[in-house]
């Protein structure tokens, strides 16, 4: 509100003006009366030509047999009285100003007409001329007549000697009297307490009675209610007698029931009038096909001398989705279909409560024979080996009351949160006995139900599940197969084998535990993930293995070997000087564009060692010869599972699926899920489901848990429940991933020194970034509200800080001049490492920054060696390094982070951090691996007050992601988010 203030003197004088009428200066304006003409109307055929003549005249009597109409019509004071002209109901909207209406008048008649023929629209050949009030269904209509007094406008006749009434309220109801001869009943209608005759209905609002004796008279009224039909019936019904040998019958069996249809009086108090019976709340059950039952519901009558009650007050207990919504006066149950073992329950529960409670069962239809099982369920489980190679059939079954429960109905009941079964022959049970909560439990651990086709069934992989289903069973009996697996796979180590007698390599003994297991893999036909540490002896193991399983089972079809392709060569290498014996072939890119080359290489091969690319585009080719097993060489390559390679490996119909990889896990436990759904099929079978149990959970603790047993608990339970689920995830793997560190098996390495150089940037340096980074600032914090959608754009930015951290120049020649302080402190280093006599390796994720480097070198007069992903003679660059005299070997991080060995280097340069820790690991890993014999120093060099440090930060998160699952028990945050990317930019 305003502040008050001071105003001038007579000022208020002139603000009250403003609030008071003006005085009349003027003449009112004068307008065209109008009127409301009532007419009873008889209705007549219509003529030959439909769309001409009239189709109603005025009524001249009242015969019974004739069909009449109470019309309305707009008419305007004429010198000669009340006349039409030419007005009527189409045109009155457009004759405001041609006719110098009242625009009041004009209005309430433009609002008539369209209230009317807003439920009832004109048709062709109807009367256009007269609105009838018979089937004027708004009741608003009473409304309107009240509003014409206000607005001066009469209601009228067709003659002036005629008169309109509008009474106050009219009812119909049955009049008892007794008489000498019996008890006369006898309709009545009155209004406004006088009885009249020959009422007829305004739709069922309202009564009219026409006299058509001189002077007419017609009388309009509302009633109080709407009429019921048996009201209507009652304005055509004639007056009986009751003899009195009935009397006594009727006064007990019918007058009651009457009274709950129609208001019963008796006007002269002869005849006791009864309290009507109370309403009577109705449900019929309608059988259907399929079982399924059909539940509506209505009031039996609506009389007038009663209330209706609520749902509420006639029976409790019904389903919350059956209520009303609007839970008034009358208010009926909603009509619901039920089916399955929720009919069940309602045919054999339900109905007789409903009946016991008042309401009144009708039946349509045939019910089934339900009945429902009570007793104790007793659960036994047994397994039987199928044909296929991951999968051992399940056969559960529950048996209560000495009937056997079928497993699948139960198990789907169950994963839909159904709480009761159905079965076929009628019988049905409930779902929420003790028993069946931890049965629910390992089904949702087991498997999703779209892949649960026509049976159920346990993965061969799913060991520690199979001990909680049986943990669970009053009985099991395992097939002797999969026991024989269960003891093994469950024990501490698989049992120790010899090493095959054509391996020519002294193993280690981690290495020899490492064909120990994988030989129990085979021996299985299960698959794993082989992920020892960088440099352990991965290829040696494998080739071990193929040696063992050809030795054992002399003609077995090859393995097929799948790396890198600049990994190949080394596979092909590495077997012919550790498995001399074995035939090993390589598909070459030209050799595949044959399309009986693969099927010649593997005939008679032990081995075929093939590329990634090469595999997903001669797929055909690879499908259609019968494989051994398969080896994926870093498999970190098929971590996605929706890319087009990991597609080719999960479609190669293979027994036996090795995946081997330093680094199972880079950024997320989805790797970990990709890699085990190629080698442990079933273990964890939905990408969804394990998202939702392990990911979301354990990756991001901020969210809490949101399905799952204990989801939506506290805080503090939230993190008992995330430390069980890593426990259960770390139990469900252990079987099939061995991973084993340099610092556990390998003791006798030379330690491996790590240390980060913080350089601080030149002062133009500086300047430049600063003013970069606050204009990509700007640009990205909008974006990351949809990271999905900009991502692209967003990491385009992170890029070009990144290499602006760098260099300059990176970005723009034009800054060609500002110095670089990181190669400058690079160089400074490599000047001691080299006056020393050592020799290094440098990485860069940026191919641009190494030929900067290289440039620096050639200008220095260092000899160097280099490796990017374009170069082609991978193997030739290599072997110039550790034969040549370059002390200096520059290698883009992506094209050396795998399939190298590179232990004459004893130095490690890291110009630029990564988020990812497991691709550093690895680059660092070229020389810190077995063969190694000095001191390996590592320096990271970060560009201080740069997005390097916060990619530094998110790396050591990263790091605890592979440590919790990998490594150790500690919980973890890994996401790269949206909220990591603000870090980023903070």
């Amino acid at each position: 509100m305003p502040e008050p203030r001071e105003s001038p003197s007579g000022e208020w004088r002139t603000a009250l003006d403003r609030l008071l009428p003006a005085a009349q200066s003027e003449a009112p304006a004068q307008f065209t009366q109008l009127a409301l003409q009532f007419e009873l109307r008889e209705l007549i055929p219509r003529t030959a030509n439909r769309w001409n003549g009239p189709t109603s005249k005025a009524a001249s009597t009242q015969e019974p047999y004739l069909d009449y109409r109470l019309g309305v019509r707009p008419v305007m004071r004429t010198e000669r009285g009340w006349a039409r002209g030419s007005l009527t109901w189409a045109n009155i909207p457009h004759q405001l100003n041609r006719l110098s209406l009242d625009p009041d008048q004009h209005r309430w008649f433009s609002q008539f007409t369209a209230l009317h023929r807003a439920a009832t629209p004109p048709v062709p050949g109807t009367d256009a001329g007269w609105v009838f009030l018979d089937e004027f269904v708004n009741p608003v209509l009473w409304a309107l007549l009240a509003q014409a007094r206000e607005l001066d406008i009469p209601l009228v006749g067709a003659t002036p000697a005629e008169r309109v009434t509008l009474g106050g309220r009219a009812a119909v109801a049955l009049d008892a009297s007794r008489e000498e001869s019996g008890i006369r009943v006898s309709p009545v209608v009155v209004i406004d307490d006088e009885p009249v005759l020959d009422a007829r209905p305004i739709a069922t609002h309202g009564l009219y009675v026409v006299d058509l004796r001189k002077p007419r008279r017609i009388l309009i009224a509302p009633t109080a209610d709407p009429l019921t039909a048996e009201e209507l019936a009652l304005l055509d019904a004639r007056d009986f007698l009751v003899p009195p040998e009935g009397a006594d019958e009727f006064l007990a069996d019918y007058l009651p029931g009457l009274g709950s249809r129609v208001a019963v009086v008796s006007a002269d108090a002869s005849v006791p009038i009864p309290d009507p019976l109370p309403p009577v709340l109705v449900v019929t059950a309608t059988h259907g096909r399929a079982r399924a039952l059909e539940l509506s519901w209505r009031w039996e009558h609506r009389g007038r001398a009663r209330a209706l009650p609520t749902v509420g007050d006639t029976v409790d207990g019904l389903p919350h989705d059956w209520l009303p919504d609007e839970d008034g006066p009358g208010a009926v149950p909603a009509t619901v279909t039920v089916r399955g073992a929720e009919a069940a329950d309602v045919v054999l529960h339900l109905l007789p409560r409903l009946a016991k409670c008042g309401v009144r069962v009708e039946t349509r239809g045939t019910p089934p024979k339900y009945r429902e099982l009570l007793g104790e369920p007793h659960l036994a489980v047994t397994t039987v080996p199928s044909d296929k190679r991951d999968w051992f059939d399940l056969g559960v079954t529950v048996t209560v009351d000495d009937h056997v429960v079928p497993f699948l109905p139960l198990f789907k009941a169950i994963a839909k949160g159904r709480k009761r079964l159905l079965l076929t022959d009628g019988t049905y049970l409930s779902l929420g006995h003790p028993a069946f909560e931890s049965l629910a439990t390992l089904i949702a651990e087991a498997r999703d139900l779209a892949e649960w086709e026509t049976g159920p069934v346990i993965s061969r992989h799913q060991t520690s599940l199979w001990a909680d289903f049986e943990d669970l069973a009053d009985e099991a009996a395992p097939a002797v197969e999969w026991r024989a697996l269960l003891v093994e796979a469950n024990g501490d180590a698989p049992g120790a084998i010899e090493p095959p007698a054509g391996l020519s390599a002294d193993l280690r003994p981690y290495q020899r535990d490492g064909l120990a297991w994988l030989a129990f893999l085979w021996r299985h036909r299960l698959g794993g993930i082989l992920a020892d540490d960088m440099g352990l002896g991965k290829t040696v193991q494998c080739l071990a293995l193929v040696q063992h399983a050809v030795e054992g089972e002399p003609g077995i079809p090859p393995f097929l070997v799948v790396a890198p392709t600049s990994v190949v060569p080394n596979w092909v290498s590495e077997a012919a000087r550790f498995t001399p014996g074995l035939v090993v072939r390589e598909i070459s890119a030209t050799q595949a564009a044959s399309k009986t080359a693969i099927k010649d290489a593997a005939a008679g091969a032990h081995i075929v060692v093939t590329s990634y690319a090469l595999l997903r585009l001669d797929l055909d080719a690879y499908r259609a010869v019968g494989w051994s097993g398969l080896i994926l060489d870093e498999a970190q390559f098929v971590k996605n599972p929706g890319s087009k390679v990991h597609e080719a490996a999960r479609d190669l119909a293979v027994p036996f699926t090795l995946a081997v990889t330093g680094t199972p896990m880079e950024n997320s436990l989805s790797d970990l899920h990709a890699l085990l759904q190629l080698t442990a099929p079933g273990l964890f079978p939905s990408a969804r489901r394990f998202t939702e149990e392990y990911v979301r959970p354990l990756e991001d603790p901020a969210a809490g848990i949101t399905s799952g047993v204990g989801a939506g608990s506290g805080e503090a339970a939230l993190a008992t429940l995330r430390t069980r689920r890593l426990a259960t995830l770390r139990k469900r793997i252990r079987p099939f991933m061995l991973r084993r560190t340099k610092e556990l098996v390998a003791p006798e390495l030379p330690p491996k020194q790590e240390q980060t150089l913080m350089i601080e940037l030149a002062p133009a340096h500086r300047e430049l970034y600063d003013l970069w980074l606050q204009r990509e600032r700007q640009k990205l914090f909008g974006l990351l509200e949809d990271l999905d959608r900009n991502r692209f754009i967003v990491f385009r930015s992170l890029t070009l800080l990144r290499l602006l951290a760098l260099d300059a120049s990176l970005i723009d020649e034009t800054y060609a001049g500002v110095p670089s302080s990181k190669l400058d402190a690079v160089f400074e280093q490599l000047d001691d490492v080299i006056a020393e006599g050592h020799r290094a390796l440098v990485f860069s994720q940026f191919t641009s920054y190494l030929a900067k480097a290289a440039a620096r070198l050639e200008a220095s007069g260092i000899p160097y060696v280099y490796l990017d992903g374009s170069t082609r003679k991978r193997a030739a660059v290599l072997e110039e390094f550790r034969s040549g005299t370059a002390p200096v070997f520059l290698i883009s991080l992506k094209a050396g982070g795998f399939g190298l060995n590179l232990t004459d280097a004893d130095y490690v340069f890291l110009l630029d951090p990564w988020w990812n820790p497991a691709t550093e690991n690895q680059a660092i890993d070229r020389t810190h691996r077995i063969g190694q014999t000095r001191t390996v120093m590592v320096y990271r060099m970060i560009a201080a007050g740069t997005i390097e440090e916060k990619v530094m930060a998110l790396k050591e998160k990263k790091s605890a992601l592979f440590d919790a699952v990998i490594d150790d028990e500690s919980l973890f945050s890994a996401a790269l988010s949206a909220d990591d990317l603000r870090e980023l930019l903070s």
